[in-house]
């Protein structure tokens, strides 16, 4: 569940009655969406709007004191709303979180003095001055808008998934096994960068995650929970129990630096060092993380783990990695996805394990068991890179 600080807009010469009965409003509209609100009470200021310097401070500093919980920020505009008070607050607050900006609609049967908004106005100022403030800001489909019109709840429900989007990157630590293969120049990347992002990558070689699995006793209780869990997960009828015990190994000795380097997300040299010297691929191992919402990325895909990351986040379910492999006939707007495949077992209408063809023919077909073979549920998807 997010939370959202909220600004409700006043200014002294509209009709300030507006800003209760839009506080109410915007309040209930994000009660009934699930979404907590931190707001200044209504004894604080008039109605709890921000209009004066010294509303600005007190609505920054109630902000400063919940930083921890704030996901992102919801400008409300019952009437025009003042443009410097709004900005004030949210430089002074420091909080660099999304910022969506929402105003309320005029009836045109009500444009009296005493009932006219000019909403439509004071959003474009409030806009004009987060701009020369350079504080980043979102925007309701519609200019103006209710906050009981679906549109507007739609607008909410995407502020909050991009609010969780930018909680998760914020601070996100990744793990990188083993490098890059090596005709993938597609899948390079700089940790400089990310981490400048606040994204941290640790980094494992190949052959400390090989080596821990190797030396693993096969009585061990972890080791045998890991091989129930892969058995539980998907159908491994015709697989050597070999093969199911070295990629236990290998899953538990993963789990076990992802908990010690405290990792949310991996991206694996999938191929082929694992499958030449170590007899499996990494394929359902991947495929439980993911669908247990710990991404995981073939090729060491790093960029393409982001992108699982961010929809992940968006979505609150699993995300995949694929292929976009082939036309589709002669019809420009139809392709082919595949991949071979670490799909997130969520994705699936059927599946099971298998060994992986396509390596086989290069390291043998008994090198290769592990993966997940199946065909994706129909429907619609997101896509991001």
């Amino acid at each position: 569940m997010a939370t959202l600080g909220v600004i409700i807009g006043n200014r002294g010469f509209f009709p300030a009655h507006l800003c209760e009965s839009g506080r109410r409003d915007i309040l209930r509209a994000l009660e009934q969406e699930g979404i907590k609100s931190v707001t200044l009470p209504v004894e604080a200021s008039r109605f709890g709007a921000v209009e004066s310097l010294a509303e600005a401070q007190k609505c920054a500093d109630l902000f400063k004191a919940h930083r921890e919980e704030i996901d992102g920020v919801l400008v409300t505009l019952p009437n025009f709303g003042d443009e410097r008070a709004v900005a004030n607050a949210l430089r002074w607050a420091g909080l660099n979180v999304p910022v969506l900006i929402h105003a309320f609609n005029d009836d045109a049967g009500k444009m009296s003095i005493r009932d006219r908004r000019d909403s439509f106005c004071g959003k474009m100022s409030v806009c004009n001055n987060l701009r020369q403030y350079r504080i980043p800001y979102s925007l309701t489909r519609l200019h103006t808008v209710p906050p009981n019109d679906p549109l507007f709840r739609a607008d909410l429900r995407r502020f909050a998934a991009t609010c969780n989007v930018v909680r998760r990157l914020k601070n996100a630590r990744i793990g990188a096994i083993g490098a890059r293969p090596a005709a993938f120049n597609t899948v390079r990347y700089s940790e400089k960068l990310l981490e400048a992002s606040g994204i941290t990558v640790e980094t494992l070689d190949l052959s400390e995650a090989l080596g821990w699995a190797r030396r693993m006793k096969d009585d061990e209780a972890d080791l045998k929970a890991k091989l129930g869990a892969i058995q539980g997960y998907t159908n491994v009828s015709g697989i050597p129990r070999e093969s199911l015990m070295k990629m236990a190994k290998l899953g538990v000795a993963l789990d076990r630096w992802m908990r010690d380097k405290q990792l949310t997300a991996t991206a694996i040299q999938c191929w082929t060092a694992l499958e030449e010297f170590y007899g499996v691929v990494p394929c359902t191992l991947m495929s439980m993380m993911s669908n247990n919402l710990l991404p995981s990325a073939c090729e060491t895909d790093i960029a393409g783990l982001l992108g699982m990351y961010v929809l992940q986040a968006a979505s609150g379910e699993p995300a995949a990695l694929l292929d976009w492999n082939n036309n589709f006939n002669g019809d420009p707007n139809k392709g082919v996805v595949f991949h071979c495949s670490n799909l997130p077992k969520a994705f699936f209408s059927t599946q099971k394990m298998d060994y992986q063809e396509i390596i086989a023919g290069t390291v043998g077909k008994e090198n290769t068991y592990g993966t997940i073979v199946g065909r994706i549920s129909p429907g619609p998807f997101t896509y991001c890179r």
